[in-house]
């Protein structure tokens, strides 16, 4: 897969308005958003190199699982392990306990259903856990338990067939966020399903991608990064999400990664050292602001 300093530049603008959100800077009320641009690039790249490697055949499952045990668990692990002597020292009883469960959860990738059932994602009890962002990573995980199976299931029919596919899926997904909200807000905001056609909205761009490459077009890849930018400072805490809203950044991803080819404004913006740099580290940044702050 071709390498793309602006999809880093793009981490950094998912990440860093994550962290000023938590650290209360009112000025970054949309900072949660962040979250749903991950979701968007992490269901580009997986998909690329997917498709890539179905049509090489060389998939692997065992391998692609591999690459993503390595890739999370070693990061993870480190911070879960530097929560324990700290939450052990400060914690209640009672806090302990949540913690000890939520530390569970985290480790077989439930987090997001277990916090589910605890308070919701903008209550003032969240600041004191640790583990909340790992919400997140839970969510992810799942969505690759079942999609790289699913994807090759479908490529066995044609590549046309696992696009529509993957469509439906999408389609599905995002109405039952938007249903979702309408019954229970802070449930939805950590369900899975809820979540999925966001990642699925990146697989849809990377075929679109790996069909046409990417295509230089200013006023697309500008209204793309407008869109993030928007949500980011105009959506607050009583914007449900995810739902219809989350269209906003979530289709200002797909416009840059399918049209913010080097040669235009929005890559060059998102190219620069400063933001590529923070791109490379926002996965370790991400985990282990939270903590800190807590």
């Amino acid at each position: 897969m071709k390498y793309r300093p602006e999809i880093d530049g793009l981490r950094a603008l998912a990440v860093v308005p994550v962290i000023f959100f938590h650290a209360g800077f009112e000025l970054f009320s949309g900072g949660f958003v962040g979250v749903d641009v991950f979701f968007v690039i992490s269901g580009y790249l997986i998909t690329t190199i997917l498709i890539e490697d179905i049509e090489n055949k060389r998939f692997s499952i065992v391998d692609f699982y591999e690459r993503r045990a390595r890739r999370i668990l070693p990061a993870l692990f480190s911070v879960m392990l530097v929560c324990i002597p700290f939450t052990w020292m400060w914690m209640v009883p009672g806090q302990m306990k949540d913690f000890s469960e939520s530390l569970f959860s985290v480790s077989v990738f439930i987090s997001n259903l277990y916090f589910m059932s605890q308070a919701g994602y903008f209550a003032p009890s969240v600041e004191l856990n640790p583990l909340i962002h790992t919400w997140s990573l839970s969510v992810e995980e799942q969505f690759y338990l079942f999609f790289p199976p699913i994807l090759l299931l479908f490529f066995k029919r044609s590549g046309r067939f696992a696009l529509i596919g993957i469509i439906s899926i999408c389609i599905l997904s995002f109405f039952f966020s938007e249903w979702g909200w309408r019954e229970n807000i802070e449930r939805n905001f950590f369900f899975s399903l809820s979540r999925f056609w966001e990642l699925l909205a990146g697989s849809i761009a990377a075929f679109i991608v790996q069909k046409q490459g990417v295509q230089k077009n200013n006023p697309l890849a500008l209204l793309g990064l407008s869109a993030i930018v928007f949500s980011i400072f105009f959506y607050d805490q009583s914007t449900p999400f995810p739902s219809v809203y989350a269209l906003v950044p979530v289709l200002g991803v797909v416009l840059l990664v399918l049209y913010a080819d080097k040669g235009t404004l929005a890559a060059k913006l998102l190219s620069t050292k400063i933001l590529v740099g923070i791109g490379l580290i926002s996965y370790s940044a991400y985990l282990w602001h939270h903590p800190l702050f807590a």
